[in-house]
């Protein structure tokens, strides 16, 4: 099978134009966001996509929005070369690759400022970190107020608004018809589509299904942050919620307590529980007991320098 090699646009304006070109032929584009250091997961993604639309536009784009300035924006794991060939390598392929800058970067704030390119040790400077002032800064945000608050949102209190303020951006430079979206970040895939239904915006909001590695660890660009021994030990995120759920299907139904054997597998393991949430799975509100309809189990936890989220549904007839 001959390599079909992806099209590569930086620009916005000229991704904007392919797909309005694209559109007037009668093409469906699908749009699979992401910010590279690509894994099975995210090739996964690319596969759904395929069967709701007829081109294919990968994003890699590591988002400075939803990074804290004491957060690890700077050590983002990035291989943008071995993205491509794992791109190339999936069925069909990709139609283009949108691999811009910075979104935060407009022409016109270049031009006042004696067209100088804002940088720092390390790579692109967060927009929260810009303190440039003269009114030329990103200053609009979205921000999904409910559904944001809890899980990732409290201890990550700017997450969400960068997230949603840059699929939003996505999605008016792109256009797509589709987009799909890991339901391993759950939270965010039920922001992304709230945001979608509040706003209008013309795009089907996908979930894909959630891709583990062989030991049950859910795929992340993150976990090549874990030493062999953080590895081992985060393996206890998917055993606790493997046997909560177990236990929630033998009648275990008092979510306090699920939630707390789940801390306690964690935490015996070596690992520093941010969250475990039991919660409704379009609400995300949490749940004193799992009686009807569907609950989502959501657990953050560290090991070592690396936080890592994993989450398991729940579906009670």
């Amino acid at each position: 099978m001959a390599i079909r090699e992806p099209e590569i646009i930086r620009n916005k304006e000229q991704m904007r134009n392919w797909t309005r070109s694209m559109r007037a032929q009668g093409k469906t584009i699908g749009l699979v966001p992401t910010m590279g250091y690509l894994h099975q997961g995210h090739l996964s993604l690319i596969t759904e996509a395929r069967k709701h639309a007829q081109l294919i536009v990968v994003s890699i784009y590591v988002n400075p929005g939803q990074f804290a300035a004491n957060e690890d924006l700077s050590t983002y794991p990035s291989d943008f070369k071995g993205d491509i060939e794992k791109l190339q390598s999936t069925p069909n392929g990709v139609d283009v690759v949108f691999n811009p800058y910075n979104l935060y970067d407009y022409g016109e704030e270049r031009e006042r400022s004696g067209g100088k390119k804002r940088e720092k040790e390390g790579g692109i400077v967060s927009c929260l970190e810009d303190e440039r002032g003269g009114g030329f800064g990103h200053e609009t945000w979205i921000r999904v107020e409910g559904l944001e608050k809890g899980m990732c949102g409290k201890s990550r209190p700017v997450f969400f608004r960068g997230v949603a303020t840059v699929v939003a951006k996505l999605f008016n430079i792109i256009e797509p018809d589709v987009a799909v979206f890991g339901k391993k970040d759950y939270q965010q895939w039920r922001i992304i589509q709230r945001m979608v239904r509040d706003l209008d915006f013309g795009v089907k909001v996908i979930g894909s299904e959630m891709i583990r590695d062989e030991d049950g660890l859910a795929m992340s660009s993150r976990n090549v942050h874990l030493s062999p021994q953080e590895r081992e030990q985060a393996l206890s995120i998917s055993r606790s919620l493997f046997e909560a759920k177990s236990a929630a299907k033998k009648g275990k139904n008092i979510c306090s307590e699920l939630r707390r054997l789940m801390i306690e597998s964690i935490e015996a393991a070596g690992g520093k529980v941010d969250y475990v949430e039991i919660v409704d799975q379009e609400s995300l509100e949490a749940v004193k007991e799992i009686t009807n309809g569907g609950v989502v189990m959501c657990v953050a936890a560290w090991f070592g320098k690396v936080r890592l989220i994993d989450n398991m549904e729940i579906d009670v007839p």
